[in-house]
């Protein structure tokens, strides 16, 4: 993604080595901006943005806990805890999402 590669020129992490293609340096899965001298042309990204969701298709969830498990024992697992519908995990895992 293109604004992963917004980072200020003096903060880049070298990613490459010296003299690599800009299409080598992508096909790495790094940045390349030969526009500023002196520091690295091939650089690495920032991290992608993620967030923690809680699936909303309750037919998808993946279970967390255990039959009768209580909602803070889920939360405190770092699990998703909805006590509906019947026949599906009430505890189950978040999804992480890009953001």
């Amino acid at each position: 993604a293109k604004c992963q590669c917004k980072v200020v020129p003096r903060e880049r992490t070298n990613c490459g080595y010296p003299g690599i293609s800009a299409a080598e340096c992508k096909r790495i899965g790094c940045c390349f901006n030969a526009s500023v001298p002196s520091v690295p042309w091939c650089y690495t990204p920032k991290p992608k943005k993620v967030k923690k969701v809680c699936p909303n298709d309750p037919y998808s969830r993946i279970n967390c806990g255990y039959p009768g498990i209580k909602p803070r024992e889920c939360t405190k697992k770092g699990c998703c805890f909805r006590a509906h519908p019947a026949g599906v995990p009430w505890c189950f895992y978040h999804r992480v999402m890009e953001e």
